[in-house]
């Protein structure tokens, strides 16, 4: 397979400009025609052709200011047409250029482009979609000012498009239409269309300037009730980013569209977002707080990238974390005031250690600001969006919110209605302190997670030293590793929860930074036993290696003024017996321990929100890790049989506390929702225990929530295979008519690590309801078995890796996307035991030597087996 990738450093100005776009779509389900009337412009002296990019697109008819051109290439004038691109050879250097061609939205099944899926029409062109509806100069920095006419049957009774409505009626007996006007200018990515027969919630928004915005939220006929919430969480976000940024909205009306088919999460098409129905309908009935949480938090980032994202655009597509890192941390704020700043952190810092730092560790590791790639689908990564978000979270904890909204104002005056890089905004950020950030810059350009070591001795004086060293080991893209700035939160605690200082000063406020390999510093405590909580609430995208004993872990539990480190350290102590258990398999944890332990519950026993997050034990992706030449089996084992210890030894007190918590009737509020969260994490421990089995049952049977029914079935995976498969088929039974919520329960089924889990898995992909054509079906049922069920995918005999190859391979042709990250737990094979990645290698040969793979597949797949010569 012959491919070519790109690289940020060929980076070249576009030859051309196109000032204005005027569309004009006649929808149709086989023969959409399209029509563009583009105003073009030689950029600079050159005599180069313009090159436009087209996806296997035909030209119906094309014309120069009004000229028709052909494909002769004889004439001095004419265009040369393949299957990636339209050149046209002219000496004008401006001129209008009109060209004509058809489209098929009810064959393309991937979902990229113009699409038609469930009865209605959709777009998704980001990154480079647009090149499947018409041609273009498919790339993020070339800015136009958009008219659309959508024509339509009149069948069809809402057709939108980005921007203003300015014009609408008949066009026939049986067409009508309706024109768009967009006077942003912005690149294609941004092009959005919706046409259908949706229910509408309609409301207003004045902003702080008085202007009245029109707020438009599409969704199936028969979900009206369940957009309520997304509306209100418009408005909060609306509001928050005037508060906070003061950021305004700035068309007369903002637009959202539910739909069950889709790629992505959502899209942030100006104007008119395109969501994914997950992320926008939720009621008390069908919803758990995790939905609710998720809607508010998608709804805010989609509506925040109208600034950083929209009004400020990328350069080019290897600044990607330009706009997702930047609005990854705005809605992460924006979610922390909204509902809790503890829970919110926990979260990002769980996807971090969980995805991103496995992302570091395997073949497909890159910086948050890329160098090359092959396929632009695979720039979407927890590297560019998650540890990009990071990134700006460190730049916030060094300019203080006063400074980084100086900054955030200045990269608005600067670049407002551009498309620039990181390199741009860092500058920004620069105008707004006196801190050189020249080597905080590397973050953008070096890839790995730096290893930050503590070491700490004690002389005869009483005066102890610490040490923080930090190494980044090399990746799979970098040989040559620099020492990165790292702002390290730190606190200097006693058995007593005293805080001391150093002595040199280092200790600023409570950060240290670190800008070089190692640095030192000492503290006076003669008799006491200090200990240091280094990376206070993951102040820095790092891993920590600080031996620290039961005891310190314990007095980090009592004392650290952040709950957050506090979590941290319950988590690295569950980490520690799980490691004992797998060095010494049948060994049971030291009594002391959970007595150190139960002491903790019953101090924080009216603290659910902590005592619910601390009672979580790592998972096995977070585990991971922590380790290497991984051998799954006894790693699975030894977190199960630390579990059934942890539940058997705290029995009473998880117990005593799960009884004491009264949720009352169900509402979506911080207070209930914690409250709701430790009650379900106890019944998960408490699961284990067989005397409780007739708990869990009453538990789903009282659930009035969602949240507490989902509970209640995931705690049934640890009682008997009978009663576990009787409340699916109740909970089945129940919801059938709703396909958001059966998403749920075929991931459950999938995650059941049982024997017959094949089975069950063809039996859920042969269910009426399936559809391998439905991205959030396929990833509940394959994505939800290859990134969680563990035990079964990283089976010895190989059959997990096969099952889920053997589904790629059909899945891939369809829609290489969802192919593409659904791969991905077998490309990261170089934690794990030789056993294992032998295994895992020879499917991902499989893969690689299947004719036809798509470039999204191939590149992931090449690159891991390449890492094998790293």
């Amino acid at each position: 397979m012959s491919v070519q990738a790109k690289r940020r450093a060929d980076y070249q100005p576009p030859a051309f400009s196109i000032a204005t776009v005027d569309l004009h779509i006649t929808l149709h389900p086989t023969q959409t025609k399209v029509k563009s009337k583009l105003s073009v412009t030689r950029q600079g002296e050159h005599t180069l052709p313009l090159c436009l990019d087209g996806d296997n697109l035909p030209v119906n008819a094309m014309s120069i200011n009004a000229t028709p051109v052909s494909d002769n290439i004889n004439d001095s004038t004419h265009y040369v047409l393949d299957e990636q691109s339209l050149t046209i050879h002219t000496t004008q250097d401006q001129f209008e250029l009109e060209i004509e061609t058809t489209i098929s939205p009810q064959t393309n099944k991937a979902l990229e482009g113009l699409y038609l899926s469930g009865g209605a029409y959709c777009t998704q062109c980001e990154a480079e979609g647009f090149r499947r509806i018409t041609f273009f100069m498919d790339r993020p920095d070339v800015l136009s000012i958009y008219t659309v006419t959508v024509v339509a049957d009149k069948s069809i009774a809402m057709l939108l498009a980005n921007g203003n409505p300015i014009e609408r009626g008949e066009m026939s007996p049986t067409h009508h239409f309706v024109k768009w006007h967009d006077p942003h200018p912005k690149p294609c990515y941004l092009f959005a269309l919706v046409a259908g027969n949706f229910d509408l919630l309609s409301d207003t928004y004045t902003t702080m300037n008085g202007k009245t915005v029109a707020l438009e939220l599409y969704v199936d006929k028969g979900k009206k009730s369940q957009g309520q919430f997304a509306l209100e969480s418009l408005k909060r976000a609306m509001k928050w980013d005037e508060d906070v940024f003061g950021l305004e909205y700035d068309l007369d009306i903002y637009m959202i569209v539910a739909v069950d088919f889709f790629n992505m999460g959502a899209m942030e098409n100006k104007g008119l977002n395109v969501f994914n129905s997950k992320f926008v309908l939720a009621d008390k009935n069908s919803a758990t707080d995790e939905d609710f949480f998720n809607v508010e938090s998608v709804i805010a980032h989609e509506y925040f990238h109208n600034w950083t994202g929209n009004r400020v655009t990328c350069r080019d597509w290897f600044q990607l974390s330009l706009k997702e890192g930047l609005t990854v941390f705005r809605d992460q704020q924006f979610s922390a005031d909204m509902t809790s700043p503890l829970s919110n952190r926990i979260k990002h810092v769980r996807v971090m250690r969980e995805h991103q730092f496995a992302e570091d560790a395997s073949a497909m590791s890159h910086p948050i600001r890329p160098e090359e790639v092959i396929e632009m689908n695979n720039f979407y990564t927890v590297t560019v969006y998650d540890k990009g978000a990071e990134v700006i979270r460190m730049l916030h904890t060094l300019l203080g919110p006063d400074g980084f909204r100086k900054g955030m104002d200045e990269y608005f005056r600067r670049h407002d209605g551009q498309a620039v890089t990181c390199d741009d905004f860092v500058s920004a950020m620069q105008s707004a302190t006196e801190l050189d950030l020249t080597q905080f810059s590397l973050w953008y350009s070096q890839s790995g997670t730096p290893l930050l070591t503590v070491a700490h001795q004690v002389n005869q004086t009483g005066t102890h030293t610490f040490t923080l060293t930090q190494q980044t080991k090399p990746t799979a893209d970098q040989q040559n590793k620099s020492p990165l700035y790292l702002p390290i939160n730190i606190e200097i605690i006693d058995e007593e929860g005293e805080v001391y200082t150093d002595n040199e000063g280092v200790i600023d406020n409570g950060m240290v930074v670190l800008d070089r390999p190692s640095l030192s510093f000492t503290v006076n405590a003669k008799g006491k036993k200090l200990t240091p909580v280094v990376l206070g609430n993951f102040s820095a995208p790092a891993r920590v290696e600080n031996n620290l004993d039961t005891d310190a872990l314990l007095t980090i539990f009592k004392h650290a003024k952040d709950p957050f480190n506090r979590w941290d350290a319950m988590q690295t102590l569950y980490d520690r017996c799980i490691k004992q258990i797998e060095a010494s398999p049948g060994c049971v944890i030291d009594n002391t321990i959970f007595e150190g332990i139960k002491a903790a519950i019953e101090q924080e026993k009216d603290n659910v929100e902590l005592l619910g997050e601390c009672l979580v034990i790592p998972s096995f992706e977070t585990l991971c890790q922590s380790r290497s030449n991984i051998q799954v089996e006894s790693l699975v084992k030894a977190r199960q049989a630390f579990c059934r210890q942890f539940a058997g030894a705290l029995e009473d007190s998880l117990y005593s506390i799960y009884n004491a918590i009264d949720c009352g009737a169900y509402q979506y509020e911080q207070a209930g929702v914690n409250k709701r969260r430790c009650k379900n994490v106890l019944l998960t421990h408490l699961a284990r225990l067989p005397q409780h089995e007739a708990l869990v049952v009453a538990h789903y049977n009282n659930a009035d929530n969602m949240t507490d029914t989902l509970g209640a079935l995931r705690s049934a995976q640890f009682t008997k295979k009978d009663t576990f498969n009787g409340l699916m088929a109740k909970f089945e039974a129940a919801w059938n008519h709703d396909p958001l919520v059966l998403d749920k329960w075929f991931a459950l089924h999938a995650t059941q690590p049982t024997e017959d889990i094949f089975a069950t898995i063809t039996m859920l992909c042969e269910h009426p309801q399936f559809t391998m054509s439905n991205p959030n079906r396929v990833r509940a049922v394959i994505g939800s078995f290859a990134f969680y069920n563990s035990e079964k995918f990283h089976a010895l005999d190989g059959s997990g890796y096969k099952f889920v190859t053997d589904y790629l391979l059909k899945l891939d042709p369809l829609n290489p996307q969802v192919a593409s990250r659904i791969v991905t737990p077998l490309t990261q094979w170089q934690g794990f035991a030789q056993e294992h990645q032998v295994l895992m290698k020879q499917q991902l040969g499989r893969l690689l030597n299947h004719k036809g793979l798509s470039n999204d597949m191939f590149e992931k797949v090449s690159k891991s087996l390449a890492y094998d010569k790293h």
